[in-house]
């Protein structure tokens, strides 16, 4: 992996983070969480869309839908777990 795919892979994180901070109201944690929170909701749309048929193209835009599809998805899990 390059410096270039590092840097893309880390703004995407951080968009898809921010925007999933946005739509689950209540929930932001900086920069760097939000790098985290992007990157990791990455991983988690990776493991369930494609297991319900939910498929995207390539592309920059698809892969922060894409993000912050999982982005969302793990900040509700948050929130759940934060409740209990």
């Amino acid at each position: 992996m390059g410096i270039e795919s590092l840097l893309i892979m880390l703004l995407i994180g951080a968009i898809a983070g921010w925007l999933a901070g946005q739509i689950v109201s209540g929930f932001g944690y900086g920069l760097l969480g939000n790098i985290v929170v992007g990157v990791v909701g990455a991983f988690v749309a990776g493991a369930i869309l494609p297991r319900v048929g939910f498929g995207m193209g390539g592309g920059i835009l698809a892969a922060i839908v894409h993000s912050t599809i999982g982005a969302v998805i793990l900040l509700f899990l948050i929130k759940l777990i934060k409740r209990a």
